[in-house]
């Protein structure tokens, strides 16, 4: 039960943050982003849930993959199979069905950071985790 509520405290901190990010850069968005966000904060916590010594370039690496992948599959379920038109990115060069593009997939990188950080922050203070602590690249010996 401990985890559930785990799990359901950070999915809903994440959908939050997301929804309020497309809120003040766009000044709109949608409940369904909220889900979207709350699933791409999952990625970025649980990349290095069993293992903290993941290097924190490869674990923004695979959040943004794990981000552009959750951001596809929103996109074409509720803009190309529903309709919904909530985004399109058909003019942004290299885009992918309109639905993904390079340019935001790079910004999905850097706020991946985020993402890490906050999950963990969250982690320590709130379910008593273990503190973090980060190696950019690659763990040097000695270290923890």
């Amino acid at each position: 039960m401990k985890k559930i509520i785990k799990y359901l405290t950070l999915f809903l901190i994440g959908g939050a943050f997301y929804y309020a990010l497309e809120v003040l850069f766009r000044g709109y968005s949608f409940p369904a982003m909220a889900v979207c966000g709350g699933l791409c904060f999952i990625i970025c916590g649980v990349l290095n849930e069993k293992d903290r010594c993941t290097p924190l370039v490869l674990q923004m690496a695979i959040a943004t993959c794990g981000i552009t992948a959750i951001e596809f599959i929103f996109g074409l379920i509720l803009n190309v199979w529903l309709g919904l038109e909530m985004w399109d990115y058909s003019n942004m060069p290299g885009n992918i069905l309109g639905q993904i593009c390079p340019e935001f997939t790079a910004l999905w990188f850097f706020l991946s950071a985020v993402g890490i950080f906050l999950d963990d922050l969250i982690r320590w203070r709130i379910f008593g985790e273990e503190k973090p602590h980060y190696h950019l690249f690659k763990k040097r010996k000695g270290d923890r």
